[in-house]
Formats: C-alpha cells, sequence, structure tokens
C-alpha cells in the first residue's frame, strides 16, 4: 500500500502524467488495481482541470472485453479511411435510454452494412478506459447537449462474439473462453474474490456495485459453427440471458448480428430486446448502409465514378419508411479502386441458399427466375429466428435471402436489389441440380451468337426448346411466363450487356433494351409480340421510336419475336433479326 499512498500524495501535488507511468511500472498488481480505482474516482477533477489522462488499461492489467483498446483502435483506423460517412448520431439516440428500462437492443442487418464499425464507435465513446474526445471533436455528435454528459463515463464490455479460440472445436470451448475472459477481467479489476458456491458472471458484475455498457458484436456468428447443436443453441440463448436479463447493472445492452434472435421459440429467452431490422425499423435505419444524399456526397468528393452507376451496382435496398439504401462497404471498395464490380465476398450463405433452393425447386425457383428477369415477387414474410436454420418452406427461404441481404422488401414484393448481386443468382441458375432451368441458361451463348449473326431462324429455335421443356411456370400462362424464357435464353448476354425490360424510350415501351458494356457489340431492341407476327413487332420499334436509347451506337439490331398459339405443332416461335438503318 506504501506505493499507493505515493501515487496519492502526486496526484494531489498535479505531477506530470509520466510520472506516474513510470511509478506504475515498479508496483504490483494489486497496488496497480488502488491506483486505477482512484483515478476513476479522481477522473473528473483531472478533466476540469484539462489535464489529460492517457493512461492505457492494458498499460496497467491486461483485459480481454472491460474497457479494452481493440474498439477504440478500430474506430480510429476507421477516422483515417479515405472514405468515411459520419453516423455518429447514432450515439445521441441511446444516450437517451440509458440505465433506463428500455435499454437492451439488437441490430440486425445483412453483412458489410455498417454494424461492427458503429458497435466500436459506441465502445470507444463510452469506456471509461480512455480519453477519446479527439476522435469525436469534428463529429455530429459533438455538438449535441449529451456528448459531454457520456463520453468517458461508463465502463463497456465489448465482446466480438465471432472471435473464436484457437483450435476450438465444441461450444463448451467457445463459451468457457468468454466465460473466463469476463471473469478474469472483473476479478482483476475489482480484485474480486471468488466463492466457489457461486462465481456466475452476474454475481461478479453484482459484486462490483458498478453498472456497465456491454456492446456485443455478431452475437449470432456461433450460429454458424459446425459443431453447433441444437441443444448447445439453446444453452448459449440460456448463457446470455443469465448474463443481461433483469439485470441492474446493465445500463445498456446492444447487440448486433445478421440472424434476429429467436424469441419467437417457447421460452422467449431474450424477450427483453427490441429487434430491429430491415423490414421493422424506422427509428435506427439511417445509422446502417449509405442513403442517396450521402452516396451524392461521396461522389462529389471522390469524383471517380458516377453516382448513377453507383446506383446501378449497389443501390436497391430500402429502409422501413421506403427510402433508398446502399450496400456501403461496395460503394466504398468501388470509390477507393475507381471501379465498379462485384465486391460481394461472402459466399458461404449464398451457397446454403443456394442448396435450399435446388431441394424446393418447384416452389423457389420460379421466384428465383422471375425475379431474374426483373419481375417482383409478391409475397408476406415470416419471421426467421436464428436458432431455426433449417428452412422447409418457400417463405422461410426467402425470407432468410432478405436477412442475408441478397433480397430486397418493400411493400409487400421481393425484388433482387441490383446488378451486384443478380449476377450471383444468375450464377445459381447455371448449377446442374436446377434441371432444365440450367439447360436453357447455359445454352444462352448460343441464342446471342445467333442473334448477333441475324440468325432469326436459330433463335426461335432455340426459344422453342426453352418453351418445349417440361417447366411449368415457363408454359406461357401468362405473359410473365414468356418474359422468363426469354430472360434465360438471354443470360448470356449480361455479361456484354446492361438488359433492361419495358424501359421507357421514345414513343413507347420497348420490351428489351440491350446496351453494351463493351464495343464491339451492337445495341438490341427486342420487341414480344403474341398471336400477331414478326414484321408488327419490327414496324413497332420503328415507328414508336425505340432507337432513341441506343441511337449513339454505331450497329443497332432490331429483333422481332412472336408467339403463336395456332401454329404447328412444334413450331410456335418466329424470330425476325434486321441492322437499323
Amino acid at each position: 500500500m506504501k506505493y499507493c499512498l505515493l501515487v496519492l500524495i502526486i496526484l494531489q501535488m498535479q505531477m506530470s502524467i509520466n510520472i506516474m507511468i513510470v511509478l506504475l511500472k515498479n508496483i504490483n498488481r494489486n497496488d496497480k488495481h488502488c491506483l486505477m480505482n482512484y483515478i476513476d474516482n479522481a477522473f473528473f477533477i483531472v478533466k476540469e482541470e484539462k489535464i489529460v489522462y492517457n493512461i492505457k488499461r492494458d498499460e496497467v492489467m491486461d483485459m480481454y472485453y472491460l474497457d479494452t483498446d481493440i474498439p477504440v483502435e478500430l474506430f480510429q483506423r476507421v477516422l483515417k479511411k479515405k472514405i468515411y460517412v459520419d453516423k455518429s448520431m447514432l450515439i445521441d439516440k441511446f444516450n437517451d435510454v440509458i440505465g433506463s428500462e428500455d435499454c437492451y437492443y439488437c441490430i440486425t442487418r445483412p453483412r458489410r452494412f455498417g454494424k461492427t464499425i458503429n458497435a466500436a464507435m459506441l465502445s470507444a465513446y463510452y469506456t471509461k478506459g480512455y480519453d477519446t474526445h479527439e476522435l469525436f471533436e469534428n463529429l455530429k455528435i459533438a455538438k449535441t447537449a449529451s456528448f459531454e454528459e457520456h463520453i468517458n463515463k461508463h465502463h463497456v464490455i465489448y465482446i466480438d462474439f465471432s472471435s473464436v479460440p484457437q483450435n476450438c472445436n465444441s461450444y463448451e470451448q467457445y463459451i468457457t473462453s468468454i466465460y473466463e475472459k469476463v471473469k478474469s477481467d472483473l476479478i482483476d479489476y475489482y480484485n474480486i474474490k471468488v466463492r466457489k458456491t457461486d462465481d456466475s458472471l452476474s454475481t461478479l458484475f453484482y459484486a462490483t456495485k458498478d453498472n456497465f455498457i456491454f456492446i456485443m458484436d455478431e452475437w449470432d456468428s456461433i450460429f454458424y459453427k459446425k459443431f453447433m447443436t441444437d441443444e448447445n443453441k439453446k444453452e448459449y440463448l440460456e448463457f446470455l440471458r443469465g448474463l443481461l436479463k433483469s439485470k441492474t447493472y446493465v445500463e445498456l445492452a446492444y447487440m448486433t448480428g445478421v440472424l434476429p434472435i429467436a424469441k419467437y421459440s417457447s421460452g422467449s429467452e431474450l424477450n427483453m430486446f427490441d429487434e430491429l431490422n430491415f423490414m421493422n425499423d424506422d427509428e435506427y435505419d439511417l445509422y446502417f448502409g449509405f442513403h442517396e444524399d450521402e452516396v451524392k456526397e461521396l461522389c462529389n468528393q471522390m469524383s471517380s465514378i458516377g453516382y448513377e452507376e453507383l446506383k446501378y451496382w449497389y443501390d436497391g435496398y430500402y429502409t422501413s419508411e421506403g427510402k433508398s439504401l446502399f450496400n456501403p462497404r461496395s460503394v466504398s471498395l468501388a470509390l477507393q479502386k475507381g471501379k465498379c464490380k462485384n465486391y460481394w465476398t461472402e459466399t458461404g450463405p449464398m451457397n446454403e441458399i443456394a442448396e435450399y433452393i435446388e431441394h424446393n425447386v418447384d416452389e423457389v425457383r420460379e421466384d428465383i427466375v422471375k425475379m431474374v428477369a426483373g419481375i417482383p415477387i409478391e409475397v408476406e414474410l415470416e419471421g426467421y429466428a436464428a436458432s431455426q436454420l433449417q428452412l422447409d418452406s418457400r417463405d422461410e427461404i426467402l425470407s432468410a435471402m432478405v436477412v442475408f441481404g441478397f433480397l430486397s422488401y418493400h411493400d409487400g414484393f421481393l425484388r433482387i436489389p441490383n446488378h451486384e448481386l443478380m449476377e450471383k443468382f444468375q450464377r445459381v441458375l447455371k448449377r446442374e441440380s436446377m434441371g432444365g432451368v440450367a439447360d436453357i441458361v447455359n445454352n444462352s451463348k448460343n441464342v446471342l451468337d445467333a442473334t448477333i449473326a441475324l440468325d432469326g431462324q436459330k433463335v426461335a429455335q432455340y426459344i422453342e426448346e426453352a418453351h418445349d421443356r417440361e417447366i411449368p411456370f415457363l408454359q406461357y400462362n401468362n405473359e410473365n411466363s414468356l418474359s422468363c424464357v426469354i430472360t434465360l435464353c438471354y443470360l448470356y448476354a449480361r455479361n456484354y450487356y446492361e438488359v433492361t425490360r419495358e424501359d421507357k424510350s421514345g414513343k413507347g415501351f420497348v420490351d428489351y433494351l440491350f446496351t453494351p458494356k463493351k464495343k464491339g457489340y451492337p445495341a438490341i431492341i427486342l420487341e414480344l409480340k403474341y398471336n400477331k407476327s414478326v414484321e408488327d413487332a419490327i414496324d413497332q420499334i420503328k415507328k414508336k421510336n425505340y432507337v432513341e436509347r441506343v441511337k449513339d451506337f454505331d450497329e443497332i439490331l432490331l429483333v422481332g419475336i412472336n408467339y403463336s398459339t395456332d401454329a404447328d405443332e412444334h413450331k410456335h416461335h418466329d424470330c425476325i433479326i434486321e441492322k437499323y438503318k
């Protein structure tokens, strides 16, 4: 204790912080704890005198989760990036609920939508472990009334649940590692004596006589591990319940993930959480993903890529109010690299969903083909829970696709959000297990080649063969069925063209417009007719001036396709192709 007394004298004499650090290196662990408790109590006085203490906790003792430096350093790196969109007003939202009954929040969004960055930001702001004023002084939150009230005033438990111990092969190893680290932090920092009869985490937290903010990133990541059993999933939910539910030491609990909490299951283990996702969040949706105004401002700053190109590639998501939402990671990478391309790198869930599609061919495959054709799907989505990864019905599979960010949902309709995701779905349709659909798609290169070669007879033959396959939704029961056949037959063309359907052009609407992405390919205007003639289709293209949108291209092909119900048994389709002069 003599060293602690010496340090107290030094503090009272207002000697420099550097001397304190030297002394810290020469006192034992318990004495360090004594000093840290004094610093916590003295912090407000020191701050008022404008003496900034910047002692990192890990310079005093090693901490795994309690006021750790990990989120602080992560947020520092984010702020140093060329592209940063200020989402700090999220902090002001949570400042209003700290210490109240409504202090449990679970934000679920697809990956790459800013959840981890926001979790790091919140931790860096609230932690007592650092003076982080410098990080926030130029952000929007610094101008609010609540800024000084809460910055660096709270103990933060920050856990990244996606961080798995080395050589972890079981749930027991995983959860034991987390338990032991939290326990170690509390015992070391507060010098708690543990009773073997009750060493639960909640008992330890109560023993500190302190309050805590819990920031828990990627809470659901453990559900993807192969070693997780159904019983493990229940145990994990019970672990979180025992740690957080109805605990007065919880000032704020903020969890992020891709999958919603399984509160729909019996037991309602974590029903104290307010769950907020794409479909129901009208309060925090401004803080996840990039909005139109933010993307436009980034385009003005970077000027490497135009707004419309970014919108084509990465837009297509919606807030609960219907406002446009962009994939932030893809937008950032495109602007940094000066090129729009597919930056969607998460292949695991997409492969899993593709397997579910393949095993539910009759129900889901039709929906996917329609959406690839640009036809929205009307559906009522069901809740999709983290503990229920078995997808047995059409609605469950489609709900999962929205949760993972593969589809967007708005006003009761599902769509493929953008070109980046469209490429993914096109690849799914090529899988051998997709049966006849895959055969049509894999033949689509021949259809494009025949079109460019002005071989209308060959094009008609290929479309006839696609129609003749025993695929119920391709049997022309309505206009959408015909559109699905054309989409599949020309799917390969999307490698070289932007293909738009029923695009407003000239004096009317053209059925399909193929705009070349690269030089050397002709623009293509395709008009469909039903029980009329291919000549009628070509005449309509000319009379209504559909070429207006592609007039700057050196070569333009006009394609007329007619389907006749009265034709001979094996010749329902006709096609004529001519160059526009």
